[in-house]
């Protein structure tokens, strides 16, 4: 499984993902520009002792990442569509696409790809959940379907 950031902006949230990609064996792609330095104390935090465990990638556009794994599904998670994340199937080498924390994914990508957008179901107040938790709860929703939790211990 793949999780692509698209510009994440805050360090606390890319080194959670971080640590849940250590803890799953998913891949991490970081798309630029990242508001935040790799170097970045909350990141290193965030991440613990599991970077060494983590697979990251960097990539300049996201286009760069769909174009690299252009025959993988692919997924983009965002408060704008209509199909919940529990609607899809998953495949072992999804591509799950989050935006950045304040505006999401851009307008131009959604509408691209308006088919495999799907979204976290919430209370109509709530204007979305928090990064790190998003990721969390869609990546561990894929390996569930893929009975992907054989190199996991339980």
């Amino acid at each position: 499984m793949h999780i692509v950031l698209v510009e994440p902006e805050i360090p606390g949230n890319t080194g959670n993902i971080a640590r849940l990609c250590a803890a799953t064996g998913c891949h991490l792609h970081l798309v630029r520009p990242l508001g935040f330095s790799v170097e970045d104390k909350y990141l290193k935090r965030a991440g613990l002792d599991y970077w060494n465990l983590v697979d990251v990638h960097y990539y300049d556009s996201v286009y760069e990442v769909l174009e690299k794994y252009k025959d993988n599904a692919k997924f983009l998670l965002t408060t704008k569509a209509h199909k919940r994340y529990t609607e899809v199937r998953y495949e072992k080498d999804s591509l799950l696409i989050f935006g950045k924390e304040t505006a999401g994914l851009p307008e131009k990508l959604r509408m691209e790809y308006e088919d495999c957008c799907v979204r976290i179901p919430m209370i109509a107040e709530a204007r979305s959940l928090n990064l790190s938790n998003s990721a969390a709860i869609v990546a561990y929703e894929a390996l569930r379907q893929q009975d992907d939790f054989a190199g996991l211990t339980v």
